[in-house]
């Protein structure tokens, strides 16, 4: 298993639970949607995989975990080029085959964010994402940016990488989680069910 949520409670101070007994466990190679409104628990339960936050009852037991943020341009610095940046956070080794597999120019890496387009600045976050080699890829959102053209090729490409990988994708978009998604997990008034 890649990802194994027992018996999961959370609530921040004083609010009612966002999750009480909640369970999920996935394997490499699945895709699995967590769906809700704003406000129900969706990017709560990244913060909780990734040990941002802690929570009240229950485990999760997590392999290496990465992530690709909703906002391509607030997830880079703007002022320093974008290799740098990869190079803060993950090795470069496998940069070549990762940039072929994910169709994006090598040569993009030497410019600064704001110099991209949606879409190969998306590209570059899921390159970062890549190289610190995950076995859990945590995807917030991660089409909500950009044109529908580019937001089919970006789901796509992330479909592409499932031989390596597992991918938790939290989206609002219900027709999106039911095309790319084995399971699609709901979150509703605050509570979960499965």
């Amino acid at each position: 298993m890649v990802l194994e949520i027992d018996a999961l409670s959370f609530a921040y101070a004083r609010s009612e639970k966002l999750f009480e007994n909640f369970s999920l466990s996935m394997s490499k190679g699945e895709i699995v949607s967590i769906v809700g409104e704003s406000g129900s628990g969706k990017s709560t339960l990244f913060d909780l995989v990734t040990k941002q936050l802690q929570p009240r009852g229950g485990s999760i037991s997590v392999g290496t975990v990465s992530q690709i943020y909703q906002d391509p341009y607030t997830s880079f610095h703007q002022s320093y080029a974008l290799q740098d940046q990869i190079a803060d956070v993950a090795s470069l080794e496998g940069i070549d085959f990762w940039c072929e597999k994910i169709s994006f120019e090598k040569e993009l890496l030497q410019r600064k964010p704001h110099e991209l387009s949606g879409g190969q600045l998306q590209r570059a976050s899921i390159l970062r994402a890549l190289l610190m080699k995950p076995d859990l890829l945590l995807a917030d959102e991660p089409t909500s940016a950009l044109d529908n053209l580019t937001q089919l090729e970006v789901m796509q490409l992330l479909i592409s990488l499932l031989d390596n990988l597992a991918i938790l994708l939290v989206t609002h978009d219900e027709d999106l989680a039911r095309w790319c998604s084995d399971r699609v997990v709901r979150i509703t008034d605050f509570k979960t069910r499965s």
